[in-house]
């Protein structure tokens, strides 16, 4: 406790949303930025989770290609959440994923619990990234959802050895070509039957469908996804 009061001192916490310093240490977000919170509203994709006009089923993502996985959720809206997202990931605030890992816990506990995980599997980014940014953010977020819910993490069952180029830089076409070969299973003989894969963020899939291709073969019958935040269908 007197660790943490003058670590507070040192380093105040800060809201998620506008990065000020906050009082509420405990929820992450200031008041007056709790209501600027984008999440994904329905109706969603049957798929992938991204917000889909009334009706639509699916998106047109997920009309047009297979995916490797069943199903994937989301919290936010990428847009409303670009500017925390990206202090998160590239600005040094590892601390984003206590509010972030709570979130997926209270409002993906529905989901978790209708699937039941065997483990949730962060993906991975490559060790140079890793050195050069001093954490995995995915791993971070699974971490947190994991002291929620009591769902293990592994993170010894695949690994990144190709370091890829930004997928947000690239075409659908160019970020699948970008993650062929990215990924290496570490563990043969698994023991998991239904896995959820955690990232940041999700954009076409690419990602998730490159791991999930990985994991073809080596036990795991079910794969599912859950992210911080998604862009929009159609």
């Amino acid at each position: 406790m007197v660790k943490e009061f003058f670590l507070d001192l040192l380093f105040p916490p800060r809201c998620v949303i506008c990065d000020e310093v906050t009082d509420d240490k405990a929820r992450g977000v200031c008041k007056a930025c709790t209501e600027k919170i984008a999440y994904i509203k329905p109706p969603f994709c049957m798929k992938c989770g991204k917000k889909v006009m009334e009706g639509g089923g699916y998106c047109k993502d997920c009309l047009r290609r297979e995916h490797r996985f069943i199903q994937g959720m989301a919290l936010y809206d990428y847009a409303g959440m670009s500017g925390a997202l990206y202090r998160f990931k590239y600005a040094g605030r590892s601390e984003y994923a206590r509010f972030f890992g709570r979130e997926l816990a209270e409002r993906g506990g529905g989901f978790l619990n209708q699937i039941k995980p065997d483990a949730l599997v962060p993906v991975p980014i490559h060790a140079s990234r890793k050195r050069m940014r001093g954490y995995n953010q995915s791993e971070l977020i699974a971490r947190e959802l994991s002291r929620h819910t009591k769902i293990p993490v592994n993170c010894d069952l695949v690994t990144r050895i190709k370091k890829t180029l930004p997928q947000r830089e690239l075409s659908e076409s160019e970020r699948q070509n970008n993650l062929k070969k990215a990924f290496k299973i570490l563990q043969n003989d698994v023991k998991l039957s239904t896995i959820v894969i955690v990232d940041d963020i999700y954009t076409t899939g690419s990602t998730i469908d490159a791991m999930a291709e990985a994991l073809s073969g080596t036990g795991v019958k079910r794969i599912y996804y859950m992210a911080l935040a998604i862009g929009r269908g159609c």
